[in-house]
């Protein structure tokens, strides 16, 4: 059997119905176990994944239950002192300006462990 170029298979694709298409389509996958659309399906979503904002703003909504570790986790963060801390805990804002989408999703994991309500924008 002649070994085909990838035009000409194109091309006798080009002849088929749909139908015959996913035929060709299933073969592959029983043949190769390779399912070639969800080939051709994974490398867009790679591409939107890395268009995400590279900063964001880590805003406290509500301190919760726990104030008082949310005061410390506000101190550690922000080097504020006690006083500036517990109003920002008791009134929310933003805690961290700028970060990097990994240090925002870091510190928004340790203020809902804390108990508190996070966005981040």
């Amino acid at each position: 059997m002649a070994k085909l170029s990838a035009k000409e298979i194109i091309d006798s694709l080009k002849d088929m119905t749909l139908l015959e298409i996913k035929e060709v389509v299933d073969l592959m996958k029983e043949e190769f176990g390779v399912d070639p659309s969800a080939v051709a399906v994974a490398a867009p979503q790679a591409a939107v994944v890395e268009e995400g904002p590279s900063t964001q703003d880590v805003v406290l909504v509500n301190a919760g239950a726990s104030k008082l570790a949310v005061i410390k986790l506000v101190r550690d963060i922000t080097g504020l002192g006690l006083k500036e801390a517990k109003d920002l805990a008791d009134n929310g804002g933003v805690v961290k300006e700028k970060a990097s989408a990994d240090e925002a999703a870091d510190l928004k994991a340790k203020f809902e462990e804390a108990g508190a309500t996070i966005e981040l924008k």
